[in-house]
């Protein structure tokens, strides 16, 4: 599945869910392990773990393939790997603590906030 296409299904399955403060980072020029890294905030261990499925359903739906699920069971942190994107679903408080945006993003640039994007930035 095209990434931009695979962008747009995850986004939209986080949004579905009320996911929180989604940021997807381009980490093309930084890694080959995968092109996309998507970070959303989940409010409850329920919420994560609700998110984390949704994304799965809605990828599997869309003809995309889910190569892996971590930490469904605690719900903190969900991490779902998508081969070319790697989905983390996170608490506040786990996802203040580990600060992925600031670990991945080498410029403020680099990243940018979906909440507010129009449509056609994603």
């Amino acid at each position: 599945m095209d990434i931009r296409k695979l962008q747009k299904v995850v986004v939209g399955a986080l949004e579905e869910i009320k996911g929180k403060d989604i940021e997807v980072i381009n980490t093309t020029r930084l890694t080959a392990m995968f092109d996309r890294i998507v970070i959303c905030t989940g409010d409850s261990n329920r919420q994560t773990r609700s998110l984390a499925r949704n994304v799965q359903e809605k990828v599997r739906e869309a003809g995309g393939q889910v190569v892996s699920v971590e930490g469904e069971e605690s719900g903190e942190w969900v991490l779902v790997d998508l081969g070319d994107m790697v989905v983390h679903v996170m608490q506040p408080a786990v996802r203040s603590y580990y600060n992925l945006e600031e670990l991945w993003s080498t410029t403020p640039s680099a990243r940018r906030r979906l909440v507010g994007a129009s449509a056609d930035d994603r």
